[in-house]
């Protein structure tokens, strides 16, 4: 007769294969297919209907509590960030008019910046018309601009706080946020220099035919400001862009130095939470680039209205993701994971790591390989005493960008903007994020030698 353990451990592993087969065969939304998922695994391990839908709801919640506030801050933060135009200040001021030789680098580290706050499909959609510009203005490849651009975005969308993915990471490894940046911009600002203007360069005698310029998407017209008074400033666009990260990272450092119960901890406290940061950065920007350059509250309202609109299914995700994790929790699937993975010869970066690409492989979504993977990766937390909870994030989260292809939004979104074929996209997208992934698990490993016990 089957053991209850491996019984339950048989059941875990049906309910990920059935949360694949839902999303890829019987294209459900993958908010439906993990609520299904988690909640026939709790049926089917005997939960109960009653206790079943309890547990969801709790991993729901708990899910959200954390992640809801500070991805909808950071997107509420891009929002007028792109809006008011201080993102287009910040990349024309980073290309200006540098020899050809220095775009790739120039918008690479603009595109870091401009992305640490906004989801990679709103800040890219916004940049490209920027791209077809510039390629037009050098007469280069169209992809020599692109490419380094989507690479700056997606090292920010990957690895960096409030991106949903290492968000949701955070909260279920219960990691520090202002540590999980600072760790993921030592991995991150190399691997963007390596897979922007470096892959850039190698990777241009495999571009292919080049794009027709003329047939560009036309800019989105951003709002005119009501009272105009002055254009966004570059300083003060840089400055709401690196409020949050720095304001965690005095936060993390000063609750480290200082007594617990003093005036100057709970500052420094305050300044570590995510969630005070970004409502600081908020409301810094709501001044700096809005008021100050004329823009009226109606029209500030309509630009963070306008970035919380890509957010919604995020979000149901995020908390679906969160329940399938309680599932796992009440079923004692994690524990028996905690207890087996001693046993085992793969360390557990790379295992998270491999767990999450896998994910992302077969389900396109990093959100959701993410979401799916975490359940599973959090028991070994417990299992290790020694893992940097900050690392097994980036582990998880850059495992979650492996091998984008067809399956991926983001594969048809970079192919069709920049007019080309199914094979250029693998030779350029597929690839880059591959590299990204694969130098960030590199990079992950090198610093757990430092990192932790």
């Amino acid at each position: 007769m089957m053991s209850t353990d491996l019984q339950n451990l048989l059941l875990g592993a049906a309910a990920v294969v059935v949360l694949i087969l839902l999303i890829t065969k019987a294209k459900l939304h993958p908010f439906m297919a993990l609520a299904l998922s988690a909640l026939g695994l709790g049926l089917a391990a005997g939960l109960g209907p009653g206790d079943t839908v309890e547990h969801f709801q709790d991993g729901f919640g708990d899910a959200l509590k954390s992640t809801g506030p500070t991805i909808g801050l950071g997107t509420i933060l891009g929002g007028i960030l792109l809006g008011s135009g201080g993102a287009d200040r910040i990349a024309t001021v980073f290309i200006g008019a540098r020899p050809v030789k220095w775009i790739p680098t120039a918008i690479t580290a603009a595109a870091l910046l401009i992305g640490m706050p906004h989801l990679f499909d709103v800040s890219f959609v916004m940049l490209v018309p920027l791209v077809y510009a510039v390629a037009k203005r050098t007469g280069t490849h169209l992809l020599y601009v692109g490419l380094p651009l989507a690479a700056g975005l997606y090292i920010s969308h990957g690895l960096l706080p409030p991106h949903p993915s290492p968000t949701l990471a955070v909260s279920a490894y219960g990691a520090n946020t202002g540590l999980t940046i600072l760790y993921g911009l030592i991995i991150g600002i190399p691997i963007a220099v390596i897979s922007g203007p470096l892959l850039t360069k190698f990777a241009s005698r495999w571009f292919g035919p080049a794009p027709d310029l003329d047939k560009g998407p036309i800019p989105e017209s951003s709002p005119e400001p009501e009272n105009r008074k002055r254009p966004a400033s570059f300083t003060l666009a840089l400055i709401t862009v690196l409020l949050p990260p720095v304001l965690m990272l005095i936060g993390t450092v000063g609750t480290a130095n200082t007594a617990e119960g003093s005036l100057p901890y709970a500052i420094f406290e305050a300044c570590d939470s995510s969630v005070m940061s970004l409502l600081a950065a908020v409301i810094f920007a709501f001044f700096a680039l809005g008021l100050r350059s004329g823009f009226g509250l109606g029209q500030l309202q309509k630009m963070a209205g306008k970035g919380l609109g890509p957010v919604g299914g995020i979000v149901l995700i995020l908390g679906a993701g969160g329940g399938l994790k309680a599932m796992l929790t009440a079923t004692g699937i994690d524990k028996l994971i905690s207890d087996y993975a001693v046993d085992w010869s793969v360390p557990p970066l790379l295992l998270a790591w491999l767990v999450a690409a896998l994910l992302r492989i077969c389900l396109g979504s990093a959100t959701v390989a993410t979401a799916a993977a975490t359940g599973i990766v959090a028991p070994l937390i417990g299992a290790y005493p020694g893992l940097s909870p900050e690392l097994l994030v980036l582990a998880t989260a850059s495992g979650a960008v492996m091998l984008s292809h067809v399956n991926d939004s983001g594969f048809w979104l970079f192919k069709e903007y920049y007019q080309l074929s199914v094979a250029q996209t693998f030779r350029t997208w597929t690839l880059m994020l591959s590299l990204q992934s694969l130098l960030s698990l590199g990079g992950v490993l090198l610093l757990s030698t430092f990192v932790g016990s």
